[in-house]
């Protein structure tokens, strides 16, 4: 199934990606694409409000990987300076599909083919510079 909504704002993209936290359960993966710029790390601070975490929450480009925490855990990959395979293997990123938390991957397609075999797609388009098409698509379509 994919849905696709406009977001007037950061408060709109904000808002979406709380709704989207509020109903994601352990195990749940959302692969962000778009963009530099485009909102990835809004939604991805969204999801994190909706799963109850009070921490600021900031992109992860320099880490690789922040862990919150919240009603479950929160693993917020960022995987924009990935370069190369060795570099995504030094992650072992695929250990936190199965741990109870929900994973968020920015600069998703960056991956390399090691996203798990179910995972919610969100894509984010520019329209204007504050408007943005962001597309969902869940598993099982």
């Amino acid at each position: 199934m994919e849905k696709k909504y406009i977001s007037h704002s950061e408060k709109d993209t904000l808002s979406l990606g709380r709704e989207l936290g509020e109903k994601a359960g352990p195990g749940t993966v959302f692969a962000l694409f778009g963009e530099l710029g485009s909102g990835k790390t809004i939604i991805a601070k969204g999801i994190a409000r909706g799963l109850g975490v009070t921490d600021e929450v900031t992109s992860a480009s320099f880490t690789l990987l922040e862990i919150y925490s919240g009603r479950i855990p929160l693993y917020h990959f960022d995987l924009y300076r990935i370069k190369t395979r060795a570099e995504l293997d030094l992650l072992f990123f695929e250990e936190y599909w199965d741990d109870g938390g929900v994973s968020i991957i920015e600069w998703a397609d960056r991956a390399q083919g090691r996203l798990p075999d179910e995972f919610i797609t969100i894509r984010i388009d520019y329209r204007t510079e504050t408007e943005r098409t962001i597309t969902i698509e869940y598993p099982g379509d």
